[in-house]
């Protein structure tokens, strides 16, 4: 990993995105920061295209989605997606919200097959496994399930492991992010939401133009992203995951969380000139 101040101006100033993690990388204690939200604004300003994508349910990510500067939310690992109805022309709301769009990559036999199943999963780990118990925002998951391991619980390394290795047993892609182990039947993930919604949204290959795109985050979940872009950067608090990365962040900021990704975007806004998207 390098010092942000390594990342090259010239590939800074011909990105057309960003894309984003959101707990641990956007928020800091739970919450977005001033500086964040104000580096949101100020990349969507210069023209610049937002997407966070998250391992957190589509139910919480759907206020977020309608009052965050972003062109869409990718949640529960890539599977839905939230996005202003008519996403280039977005209908605000009177209190200033946008109508949201709801998308998904499954079809809607496929959802509920897989929701019965994975809540079987999800039964078995908690009576299983001491300790694991579902995420608070399990109410919201429509796609995936979600052990807290640092929200409201605590688990260790070994914890992890065994509800990862559960899930796996079952057939299921599993994942660990900054707070939550993420489990979940389909090819989606974070790369493959990515992909997905550039194609749903802008009718784009993301694969032909993704030395345009930068991706920032900070766990062991946000390794496929940081393989695929050349423009990966890690917030600083990444570093307490790096003895669990396959694949680290090309680069790293100062700053852990919030103030981290503040410092990103003014990386990107720096250089003068545009290019168009």
């Amino acid at each position: 990993m390098q010092p942000l101040s390594a990342w090259p101006a010239e590939a800074r100033r011909g990105l057309v995105g960003v894309f984003t993690d959101i707990d641990d990388t956007l928020t800091t204690g739970g919450a977005i920061t001033s500086d964040a939200l104000a580096a949101l604004r100020g990349l969507k300003a210069a023209g610049l295209h937002v997407v966070a994508i998250t391992g957190r349910p589509v139910g919480w990510s759907e206020p977020f989605a309608a009052a965050w500067p972003v062109d869409a939310i990718v949640a529960e690992n890539g599977a839905v997606a939230l996005a202003p109805t008519g996403q280039n022309n977005p209908q605000p709301l009177s209190d200033g919200l946008s109508v949201l769009s709801k998308l998904y990559q499954q079809d809607a036999a496929t959802r509920t097959a897989n929701v019965v199943r994975m809540q079987r999963v999800l039964s078995r780990i908690e009576r299983e496994l001491p300790g694991a118990r579902r995420a608070t925002d399990s109410p919201g998951r429509e796609t995936d399930i979600a052990i807290d391991h640092s929200e409201f619980a605590h688990l260790d390394d070994a914890q992890i492991a065994a509800v990862v290795a559960l899930m796996k047993s079952e057939g299921m892609h599993a994942t660990v992010s900054s707070i939550h182990i993420n489990g979940w039947y389909g090819e989606h993930d974070k790369l493959e939401g990515a992909r997905w919604i550039v194609r749903e949204l802008w009718r784009r290959d993301l694969d032909a133009e993704r030395d345009r795109w930068a991706y920032v985050g900070d766990s062991t979940n946000d390794q496929r992203m940081f393989e695929a872009f050349a423009n990966s950067i890690g917030v600083a608090n990444v570093r307490r995951f790096v003895p669990r990365l396959a694949h680290l962040p090309r680069y790293v900021t100062g700053g852990e969380r919030g103030a981290g990704f503040a410092e990103v975007a003014r990386a990107v806004l720096d250089p003068i000139e545009r290019q168009p998207l």
